[in-house]
């Protein structure tokens, strides 16, 4: 499923839209850990977390990841915004837990693979 489907799909707010958003998604990774997101985080991965921080970013474009959604109505600052613009990573919001963003992700994606 491409990304700008799934991000209409879940309602989400985009906050940085210079990307691909024709990319297809291959699955999603929640995690709040930057280090955990390195280590498995699959490439085109959507990443779920509340970090807000301009290191979400770095992480984002190394393992080359589709998005990041940002949950519980966590907005990005204006740093995080501009070196998200600079680097092409696409950043959403969402007011849902992590816990059922995910569930609402892994239906849809399961649903397109069946």
């Amino acid at each position: 499923m491409k990304l700008s489907e799934l991000s209409g799909l879940l309602g989400l707010t985009t906050h940085q839209s210079q990307g691909r958003f024709d990319v297809e998604v291959s699955g999603a990774y929640a995690s709040d850990l930057l280090s955990d997101v390195m280590g498995f985080a699959k490439e085109k991965n959507v990443w779920i977390t509340c970090q807000t921080h301009e290191n979400i970013v770095a992480v984002a474009k190394l393992r080359n990841l589709a998005a990041i959604i940002l949950v519980n109505s966590h907005k990005p600052d204006e740093a995080t915004l501009r070196l998200a613009r600079e680097e092409n990573v696409i950043i959403f919001s969402t007011s849902e837990s992590a816990f059922a963003i995910s569930g609402k992700l892994f239906n849809l994606l399961a649903k397109q693979n069946h």
